[in-house]
């Protein structure tokens, strides 16, 4: 039986590249106004205006470096792998189908828990609330249709 794979991804309005392009339109405007202030006398401004883009620099840098986080799950016939990629750090989990459970989440934050003989690994971190929940009986329903199915894994 084929393989069926979910990704499960941030929802980012915005990509890193794009991103330094706005900062760097940023940067230049506030800088072209307070170079004006500076030449009129008010030199403080500058020193205001630095502080402000050293912050904003701060705040997109550390949203860029989320922006390409994700989970990825693979249901192959002889394992469920999960992959789960933040800030360029992956980690993978390989679970045996046979005897993974899928528990929904009890709570709105709650995450997916995926548990079996050879680990536990909780996804869903970038879904809604119903969306975790609808993953869970799409994970529920495949997992039991190819355990129904006689699938020798």
């Amino acid at each position: 039986m084929a393989s069926r794979e979910w990704i499960l991804r941030r929802n980012c309005s915005i990509s890193p590249r794009q991103l330094i392009t706005v900062y760097t339109a940023l940067c230049m405007t506030s800088l072209l106004i307070a170079m004006v202030f500076a030449v009129r006398g008010a030199w403080y401004i500058l020193g205001f205006a630095m502080l402000e883009m050293l912050a904003v620099g701060t705040a997109f840098f550390l949203y860029a470096r989320h922006a390409n986080d994700r989970e990825r799950i693979e249901l192959a016939d002889d394992c469920l792998l999960v992959e789960l990629i933040q800030v360029e750090r992956i980690r993978q989990f390989r679970l045996d189908p046979r005897s993974t459970r899928v528990a929904s989440p009890e709570s709105r934050h709650a995450l997916i828990s995926l548990e079996a003989r050879n680990g536990r690994v909780e996804v869903g971190r970038f879904l809604t609330e119903w969306k975790r929940r609808e993953l869970a009986r799409e994970l529920r329903s495949e997992l039991a249709s190819r355990k129904n199915t006689g699938i020798q894994f």
